[in-house]
């Protein structure tokens, strides 16, 4: 497994401090707006690398279902 990015390290600190402070995942505009990504597909992008690396999972194909792994 290859390490992720920085961006995606960034994606993955966001998304953390997100649920700890709302109890669920942001949609894919807030986590964009969270890391200075203007495109929704961007973000939907990492997510996806992120997914493919096993450092996240969706309950169902929304995003809003993401959940950390570690």
């Amino acid at each position: 497994m290859t390490a992720p990015s920085d961006r995606q390290t960034q994606i993955l600190a966001a998304l953390r401090s997100w649920i700890a402070d709302h109890g669920e995942a942001p949609s894919v505009r807030e986590l964009g707006h969270a890391v200075g990504l203007s495109s929704p597909s961007s973000v939907a992008y990492q997510l996806g690398r992120l997914e493919e690396q096993g450092l996240i999972s969706r309950t169902s194909r929304r995003w809003r279902s993401v959940r950390l792994s570690r």
